[in-house]
């Protein structure tokens, strides 16, 4: 089959024409344009060689693939272009990236690199690449994915390595053009500031300032599981503080996980020219590979966009407001009253949509919806709410060939809850109570599951919907 043809590609988020797709990287607004572009090896799985891809759009909603941005064709770059950033360096596109060889020993080598586009098209690799050639003493060659921004005049560079003792750190850089540049220290690490131990390997990191607080969002490798947390292979969450620019050092309080799905890994952050804080992630998690459509050599996808807030020191993310231009045929139910019982509306329905639920109540057990069900509900994907847990649940367990399994997350105790969710064929992305909690997750049912029900046990809810056909 050819991949085009495949029920499960998606019909309003990014992925791969052919091949493999992971990190978004160099997201950026330039020249009232939005540059995206993400890691993508086309001859997956024969190769294993990584490009990055490159698209723009002027609304974050409709995409324009454009020629791949970087190639991997120079010595310090043999086995790929890695993860890193954008900027704008007086009117230059500019790309930051980890070239990736590994030398004729088998062994991994690692170089920071920079290219250039006037047209922002095509890109120029600086001649003198690397820019860092050297991995820092006391530090292994796990040194990737550097996030490049400027703060009062200077360049600043948040990188991802990991030190002999094999824990993951954050380091920082500094330059005055993009060219030279100077450690300055540690941001934060795997067992600083009472956090123990909190993996082998951090990468993709972001550091950036929203709404008054610092924040370094990162991927961290080897955390451990701990009752809800970090069920995972692997995590992504960010540390609140205060950044010394001085010492590179952040003062922080707890890691937070940013995404509570099952598939949700390296995202990218940029402000834009409105000021919004951006978000992209991948839809995936490295190193699993077990999709139905790799069989039709494609494979991942990245999330739509969102927008950041802060609030009671949480990130809240929601779906940029560009979304509602994919909206049509609205149907709307107000107060519905759902007394221990499961029922099905008309024109609620479909694998393609938007779903907006407000729930309010006084006593109830548990509620929730039951997604893309067949009508026998074999095949059924469960997010529910627990009021005696006070947790949201997501049950992928019949959600067709997805692996199985189930995320919990804690809701602060209240009486009322708004779901919102985007379902894209193979795709669902959840948020909780205006972006509180975010869940994102790929699953397989079949083309036939499309049912939609809503169900209360244990007492009555009521329930506001609004649902968009995209």
């Amino acid at each position: 089959m050819n991949g085009n043809n495949d029920y499960y590609r998606l019909k309003y988020h990014l992925m791969p024409s052919v091949g493999f797709l992971n990190d978004p990287n160099g997201f950026i607004q330039f020249n009232g344009e939005y540059h995206l572009f993400y890691q993508f090896n086309p001859l997956y799985p024969k190769d294993k060689m990584v490009y990055w891809a490159h698209v723009k759009s002027s609304d974050l909603i409709h995409w324009t693939m454009l020629s791949p941005a970087l190639c991997p064709s120079e010595w310090y770059e043999t086995h790929g272009c890695y993860s890193g950033s954008a900027v704008n360096n007086n009117g230059k596109l500019t790309l930051i990236y980890t070239g990736n060889v590994k030398n004729k020993l088998g062994k991994r080598e690692t170089y920071q690199c920079i290219a250039q586009s006037i047209d922002c098209e095509h890109f120029v690799k600086y001649k003198n690449n690397p820019v860092i050639s050297n991995v820092p003493t006391g530090y292994t060659t796990h040194f990737r994915d550097p996030k490049v921004w400027k703060y009062n005049e200077l360049w600043y560079m948040a990188i991802g390595t990991q030190t002999e003792k094999e824990e993951g750190v954050v380091l920082l850089y500094s330059s005055q053009d993009l060219l030279a540049w100077n450690k300055i220290g540690e941001v934060a690490g795997a067992n600083t500031n009472g956090l123990n131990y909190l993996g082998y390997m951090w990468e993709c990191p972001n550091l950036f300032n929203l709404d008054g607080k610092d924040i370094l969002l990162f991927c961290p490798q080897g955390v451990e599981p701990k009752g809800d947390l970090y069920n995972n292979r692997y995590q992504c969450g960010y540390l609140l503080g205060k950044l010394d620019y001085k010492t590179g050092k952040l003062a922080y309080g707890d890691f937070i996980e940013l995404d509570r799905g099952f598939e949700f890994y390296a995202p990218q952050v940029s402000r834009d020219e409105k000021g919004r804080l951006l978000l992209v992630g991948w839809m995936g998690i490295p190193e699993e590979e077990d999709s139905p459509t790799v069989k039709n050599n494609w494979l991942h996808c990245l999330t739509i966009v969102r927008e950041l807030h802060l609030k009671n020191n949480k990130i809240y993310q929601n779906p940029v407001e560009e979304i509602k231009l994919l909206r049509t045929n609205e149907t709307r139910y107000d107060n519905v009253l759902i007394n221990n019982e499961q029922i099905k509306l008309d024109n609620i329905y479909g694998d393609c949509f938007e779903l907006i639920c407000d729930f309010s109540w006084e006593n109830v057990l548990e509620f929730g919806i039951k997604l893309r069900c067949d009508d026998k509900e074999n095949e059924k994907t469960l997010l529910y709410y627990n009021t005696e847990e006070e947790k949201i649940i997501l049950d992928r367990c019949k959600s067709g060939l997805s692996k199985t399994g189930v995320r919990k997350c804690k809701i602060e105790k209240c009486k009322k809850l708004s779901i919102r969710l985007f379902m894209d064929k193979s795709s669902v992305e959840i948020f909780i109570n205006k972006g509180e909690e975010t869940l994102s997750s790929r699953i397989y049912p079949k083309k036939e599951s499309k049912n939609i029900f809503f169900y209360a046990e244990g007492g009555i809810v009521n329930v506001n919907i609004k649902h968009w056909n995209i």
